[in-house]
């Protein structure tokens, strides 16, 4: 049985692994899309499109941060888990 789970959970882990910078790389783009987008839109409701592009942006560069140092924490992680 925990083998099963074993494999299961290493394919989620490589999934995600190989989802992350395609949602970081989306986010961002997006993100500048829809800030250029917001100049063009009334002072009224430009703020709201700025607020969402940034939040995207940034969203997409957390993403990147953390797909990039998944490895690492990874290790560190595993580490605690051994017995001293």
């Amino acid at each position: 049985m925990a083998v099963g789970l074993e494999v299961v959970a290493s394919n989620i882990a490589s999934f995600l692994s190989n989802l992350a910078p395609i949602i970081s790389l989306s986010l961002i783009l997006l993100g500048g899309i829809l800030y250029g987008v917001a100049q063009t839109q009334p002072p009224d409701t430009r703020g709201k499109w700025q607020t969402a592009a940034i939040s995207m942006f940034i969203g997409g560069v957390i993403v990147g941060a953390i797909a990039g140092a998944a490895v690492f924490i990874q290790e560190q992680s595993s580490g605690l888990l051994k017995p001293v």
